[in-house]
């Protein structure tokens, strides 16, 4: 019985950011400190409209090559096409990447030692990268690896595994992936973005910061992502309380293997009053995340 899963990750796209100035511009442009991210590790960032709220959520993986972005697979030719507005001058060229490399997620007790076994060094250490053989390896927790390799490599690597599998443990970790639906609607606490490394509120300006600080640090969020179960939900879909009849008092985020992080009202949450997909529906469940919010 195989116990490292593995599967193709359909969902992502890449951008792919090189030149002389592609640190200095991400740095600029996102909410995490591209500037001191080291080459063997990667960093979860957002962008933001002017106004603060998430046009996209990446994963920054550094390459021989200058970054990869990976974000929803939706989002790569309206996301690719705007950031690149704001090069101007700059020495950065910025192109979908998503054709150029196969994504795959592998976890389980020996997920290593299968990285290890196909030839693919494993990182040691959360969002820890290693590059190798024409693959990048990045660990995204203790026993759960993201391999993005060339497309030649497909037939070295089995999948035994869905995509959705690998979208629950996200799910259970508590980490928000802005896709289509959802874009333009949340300031990054909203989504927890700065529970998983996701803000840095040291670092310089980038679109919507001092928005996102205002936020922060004068406590304007009334809302918070939260995990649920209970009901096969989609991104984008409204959720009700008792406490607010007849108003949406949530969004969902990302869903999966019938378990969802979704922004609710935090007053509501903390009431106890009961969720709902639509009035008089059966209550959805508030399930704990792995982080304090």
């Amino acid at each position: 019985m195989a116990t490292t899963s593995i599967a193709k990750l359909d969902q992502y796209g890449l951008l792919h950011a090189a030149g002389g100035d592609a640190r200095a511009f991400l740095h600029a442009q996102l909410t995490s400190d591209v500037e001191h991210l080291g080459p063997g590790e990667a960093r979860y960032a957002g962008w933001c409209s002017a106004k603060g709220r998430l046009l996209a959520t990446f994963l920054v993986v550094p390459c021989s090559g200058g970054f990869l972005l990976q974000l929803s697979g939706d989002l790569v030719p309206a996301v690719g096409k705007r950031l690149s507005m704001f090069i101007l001058r700059s020495k950065v060229k910025l192109v979908d990447a998503s054709a150029a490399w196969l994504q795959f997620g592998l976890w389980g007790a020996d997920a290593a030692s299968r990285l290890d076994a196909l030839g693919f060094k494993p990182p040691a250490g959360k969002l820890a990268v290693a590059e190798s053989q024409g693959a990048i390896v990045v660990g995204i927790e203790h026993d759960r690896f993201l391999l993005v390799a060339s497309p030649q490599m497909q037939d070295r690597i089995k999948v035994n595994a869905t995509a959705d599998d690998w979208a629950l443990a996200e799910v259970r970790a508590g980490r928000p992936l802005i896709v289509q639906s959802t874009q333009d609607q949340f300031v990054p606490q909203m989504v927890n973005l700065e529970h998983t490394g996701g803000v840095d509120f040291k670092k310089g300006c980038y679109p919507g910061q001092e928005i996102v600080a205002r936020a922060q640090y004068r406590g304007a969020v009334k809302r918070r992502m939260y995990r649920l179960r209970g009901a096969a939900l989609r991104p984008g879909q409204e959720l009700y309380s008792d406490a607010a009849p007849g108003q949406a008092s949530g969004t969902v985020v990302n869903a999966a293997g019938g378990e969802s992080l979704a922004v609710l009202q935090i007053s509501a949450v903390e009431a106890g009053s009961p969720i709902r997909v639509q009035a008089q529906a059966a209550a959805l469940e508030v399930l704990p995340l792995p982080y304090a919010t």
